[in-house]
């Protein structure tokens, strides 16, 4: 949730912890934000705000229709992109199965619905010519689908070559015609995230260029004629953070633009707030600049400049509350349902594996495949959203060997994580210990914790920065001890997605054999 200051200024990022890729809509009162999701799921999380300012998770677009096993990390679900026409919202995305070089295999997707919540219709194949797709819906009534287009003939440098445009047949529910090559790269290269707006008799293309890292910017070009030609901003980038490392907030670009009732306008963008100046542990995250259109119909922020702003005005007759930055989650698991801030990897929480039923009040996990499983990763995570949290947890888990293990993680991907768990050793039974993987690299730390049986096991994380300390504790004890040494965390981080915190089990022995049950999660963070 975003926080307004006394003064009635909106504090970025409205959308913390990673929330990448944001395209922003108003259908009436309602404006929303729909982000990538990458591996994770429930996919394409949905925001939904009445003043720009106050967000709430609404709802998520993609669960059975998406099969992520397999994928390897940072592929899966990027850049969607929402619409609403004729009563009738869109979204386009796509699904990335592979980006080793020098080819990139994704598949670009449409799905409609009467309202935001669904029912969303089966997603229908658009093309695979490359990624972040966009819909625009032309005044004539025509429908054209843009996307960033991949060369994998290009031998140095980056492959994406600029933005490619074909129109679409709603009927038939298919392109048509040939697909143009729309727009050239600038000299920014790596052109991508295109989005088309109509205003004052022209077509205005936005992109996101640079790369998403610390060369990330946002170009804008515009032609009197949809093809075009179309000519870029004399001042481009319209917004960036590149060259200015000393910014709170960097990687400035993919941005998107709405519209209020009174007339104003705002682009949400991805940035990064690096820890230390340069670990983006909390993954790319949704920021809100407010724009206007200048004399010579060209897009500027209202701050002046290029550079993102930590504060920005809120809409005019908006409604200011003032909010402690304070972020608590907890779920006692005594409901029906998980709640909705849970994540899972690359497939959906199910009965089968994660069970609120088979023992009312708890959580019950089966030991999935591995901790670096790109198949059965039986993990439920949260966002970390704050540079300072504390997280913790309660388990009951009787591991039979070393091939089980069940606890609390902080997870980037599989080869970047900090795992503290419960497990097994010969000769001196249960025991808890840790495991780290950075940049793919394993370490087993060798001090091994022994443990009561048959006693509930209390598990915590205190993160500041890039600082790790994990705790224990019985359920018969009341003080907390440290487990292991002070970690550093920095390397949970890069790539594209962000950092997550967690509860798994593991059961390499025999495939959900094992189960650990859960009793609590807490997290609660400051920044």
């Amino acid at each position: 949730m975003a926080v307004i200051t006394k003064s009635g200024m909106i504090q970025n990022p409205i959308l913390k912890g990673f929330n990448p890729d944001p395209c922003i809509l108003r259908v009436e009162d309602n404006y929303y934000i729909v982000v990538s999701s990458f591996e994770w799921l429930p996919g394409l999380r949905v925001y939904q705000s009445r003043d720009l300012a106050h967000w709430v998770h609404c709802t998520d677009l993609l669960t059975e229709q998406v099969n992520l096993r397999g994928n390897p990390k940072n592929c899966s679900i990027w850049a969607p992109q929402l619409s609403f026409h004729d009563d009738l919202f869109y979204l386009v995305y796509t699904d990335v199965k592979s980006t080793k070089r020098p080819f990139k295999d994704v598949h670009n997707y449409m799905m409609t619905a009467p309202t935001i919540e669904g029912p969303w219709s089966e997603p229908v194949y658009l093309n695979s010519s490359g990624f972040d797709p966009s819909l625009f819906h032309d005044e004539d009534g025509r429908k054209w689908l843009l996307n960033a287009l991949w060369d994998y003939r290009i031998t140095e440098g980056n492959k994406s070559s600029g933005i490619v445009i074909q129109e679409y047949d709603p009927s038939l529910q298919h392109l048509v015609g040939k697909p143009q090559k729309l727009f050239d790269c600038t000299w920014l290269k790596k052109t991508e995230a295109p989005h088309i707006y109509k205003q004052n008799g022209y077509y205005y293309l936005i992109t996101a260029e640079g790369g998403t890292g610390s060369g990330h910017a946002v170009t804008v070009a515009r032609s009197k004629e949809l093809l075009g030609t179309y000519e870029v901003d004399p001042q481009n980038p319209m917004l960036t953070s590149r060259d200015q490392p000393d910014l709170p907030l960097q990687c400035a670009g993919h941005g998107s633009l709405v519209q209020t009732p009174g007339g104003e306008w705002y682009m949400a963008h991805l940035c990064t707030r690096p820890i230390e100046g340069q670990f983006a542990i909390l993954g790319r995250e949704t920021a809100l600049q407010q724009v206007y259109w200048n004399e010579d119909g060209w897009l500027r922020l209202t701050a002046g400049g290029s550079t993102p702003q930590l504060e920005v005005p809120a809409p005019l007759g908006s409604i200011i509350k003032v909010k402690e930055e304070i972020t608590i989650f907890e779920d006692i698991f005594d409901g029906a349902r998980l709640k909705r801030e849970w994540n899972t990897l690359r497939m959906l929480a199910e009965d089968s594996w994660c069970s609120l039923h088979e023992r009312p009040g708890f959580l019950r996990i089966r030991g999935g495949e591995s901790v670096q499983s790109l198949f059965r990763h039986h993990l439920l995570a949260i966002r970390q959203t704050d540079k300072r949290f504390r997280a913790e947890t309660a388990l009951e888990y009787a591991p039979a060997s070393y091939l089980q293990m069940s606890g609390l993680i902080l997870y980037l991907n599989e080869d970047n994580y900090l795992y503290a768990y419960i497990s097994h050793e010969e000769g001196q039974g249960k025991v808890l210990r840790m495991m780290r993987c950075a940049a793919d690299e394993f370490v087993l730390l060798p001090e091994m914790t022994p443990i009561e049986n048959d006693v509930p096991v209390h598990l915590a994380v205190d993160v500041d920065g890039t600082k790790a300390q994990f705790h224990y504790r019985m359920s018969n004890e009341k003080g907390w001890r440290p487990l292991q040494e002070t970690q550093n965390i920095s390397f949970l981080c890069g790539g594209f997605t962000g950092n997550f915190v967690g509860i798994a089990a593991h059961d390499m022995n025999q495939y959900r054999e094992s189960h650990a049950d859960f009793s609590y999660f807490r997290y609660e963070g400051t920044e």
